[in-house]
């Protein structure tokens, strides 16, 4: 028995807050659609985050239902859990998944926390905050239980674990090691470990999601897992997505600026599309505003987005930071000692997750991290 295993498409996803980027997002997925019928599975798991947003732009709607429709139509089920973008922060609400389900597609929740598809056990939950980990934790226990009687089993799940990443919502020791495949959302890296009696596997984003997913991207491509799980060993093989268009990273000296921007430019034109240009320059005692007017007359108009940082060289009479150890700036820290009065780590959860957020620029991923705290709030 074959499937496929993908997880955090993001549609309707304006990165830049650029609508070229939002249909990038939408192409990919379309692409992946068009991949998985090809390869004709018995079905298709998807590991949470489908959406951008709980509440998602019409056209996300509507490239999801036309992809689940494809799906429907070559007579391919797909099973799916809620991730964290796809979650509405309120008692009782159900994610936009729930949409589908004349279409064919079967949500995995705590309503209806396992399917049968022929003799295989496919049980899972929607992601949970590492504050409600216990109840995760007692819903796996529960759904091991119930696959007990079955050959083969898979676990669908949206977290982030101990073992892969530092600010997570599970241990790996709370996951049930007797399932023969772990299929994993959240981490937007490709991920494939033994565990227990089987695997576990992060197919990773479809998309570049953060600038910070070049070097995987680079490295490990991006794309979803095709599966086979009659032996008795899970077989992963791996699918690559094209994606729509280059990201360039590059870190240059400031020495050498104006030659780089030469050989940029001459590869941007070999290019069908305009590329993402992110760009840090290092060294020398330069004024940022001057380098990036001539980053930007350059480059900019041949370029979707340019985002550049700056390393200048550090004033000889200035402490090197090295060596400034505790005393370092920490401004996690400091959000968190200035609410400590509020006797919340939620707030302060919130707090820093909006610098994060803000910091990088998406405005409208603040906007909702704070509607979902303040929803919750009035909730309880």
């Amino acid at each position: 028995m074959q499937f496929i295993h993908m997880a955090d498409t993001h549609l309707g996803y304006r990165q830049y807050g650029l609508s070229e980027r939002e249909n990038d997002f939408f192409e990919v997925f379309d692409q992946a659609i068009d991949e998985v019928v090809a390869e004709h599975p018995d079905f298709v798991i998807h590991s949470g985050d489908l959406f951008e947003y709980s509440r998602p732009p019409t056209k996300a709607l509507l490239i999801a239902q036309n992809g689940i429709i494809k799906l429907k139509n070559a007579q391919i089920p797909i099973y799916a859990v809620a991730g964290n973008h796809d979650i509405v922060m309120r008692k009782n609400a159900l994610p936009p998944q729930i949409l589908y389900k004349d279409f064919g597609l079967k949500l995995i929740s705590p309503k209806n926390p396992y399917y049968i598809e022929g003799n295989l056990f496919i049980g899972g939950a929607p992601y949970a905050s590492k504050y409600n980990s216990k109840q995760l934790v007692e819903r796996l226990q529960n759904i091991e239980k119930s696959s007990a009687e079955y050959k083969k089993s898979v676990l669908v799940l949206h977290q982030g674990i101990d073992r892969y990443i530092p600010e997570y919502e599970i241990k790996i020791g709370d996951i049930p090691q007797t399932f023969n495949y772990c299929a994993l959302g959240h981490i937007h890296e490709r991920v494939v470990d033994d565990f227990g009696e089987g695997k576990l596997a992060y197919p990773g984003s479809t998309e570049i999601w953060r600038s910070n997913e070049f070097e995987g991207y680079k490295k490990n491509g991006k794309g979803f897992y095709m599966v086979d799980i009659g032996g008795d060993q899970p077989e992963i093989e791996k699918i690559d997505l094209k994606l729509p268009r280059e990201f360039i990273k590059e870190s240059i000296m400031y020495s050498q600026l104006q030659e780089e921007i030469i050989k940029i430019n001459n590869h941007i034109k070999n290019l069908e599309k305009k590329p993402v240009l992110n760009l840090t320059i290092n060294g020398g005692n330069f004024s940022r505003s001057e380098v990036y007017e001539t980053i930007n007359h350059a480059l900019a108009d041949n370029c979707l987005s340019v985002r550049s940082k700056y390393v200048p060289e550090p004033l000889e009479d200035m402490p090197d930071m090295a060596d400034a150890g505790k005393g370092a700036l920490n401004i996690k820290r400091m959000i968190k000692d200035r609410l400590k009065d509020f006797n919340s780590e939620e707030v302060s959860e919130l707090a820093t997750g909006l610098l994060k957020e803000m910091s990088e620029g998406d405005y409208k991923r603040a906007e909702q991290m704070a509607k979902h705290f303040y929803e919750g709030l009035y909730d309880n």
